[in-house]
């Protein structure tokens, strides 16, 4: 994992992924907490690989904007990229663009290394 690094992941949007099946809205469109959910996940899988044995990230913000509807059935492209690695924390950015090309949102994201069994334990 380096600065510099960018992961990029293309969904479909779904029916269960739409602002009125979320219930953040009464459209079928694209549903900003969806997004937040595809922008974490890119981030997440991009360093999965790079992970000790029993180690993980957790997203610890998120700073969003949405800026562009997109119906159900459209095409939507992730791309994550590292802009900052500080000790166990990941920095960020991520864009959504349509299958024009036209970004549909943004974000600044960060991640922290954990121990798995560590972090679990501290929640019982």
């Amino acid at each position: 994992m380096e600065v510099g690094q960018i992961f990029t992941q293309t969904i479909t949007v779904r029916e269960q992924d739409a602002a009125a099946v979320m219930g953040s809205g009464s459209l079928m469109v694209f549903a900003t907490p969806a997004m937040v959910a595809y922008m974490e996940n890119t981030a997440m899988k991009m360093v999965q690989s790079d992970m000790p044995e029993g180690s993980d990230t957790v997203g610890i913000e998120i700073n969003v904007k949405h800026t562009k509807a997109s119906l159900v059935g459209s095409k939507i492209t992730f791309s994550a990229e590292i802009t900052a690695i500080e000790g166990r924390k990941i920095v960020y950015t991520i864009t959504a663009k349509d299958e024009k090309g036209d970004e549909i949102g943004s974000a600044e994201h960060q991640r922290f290394i954990i121990d798995k069994e560590r972090f679990l334990s501290k929640l019982k």
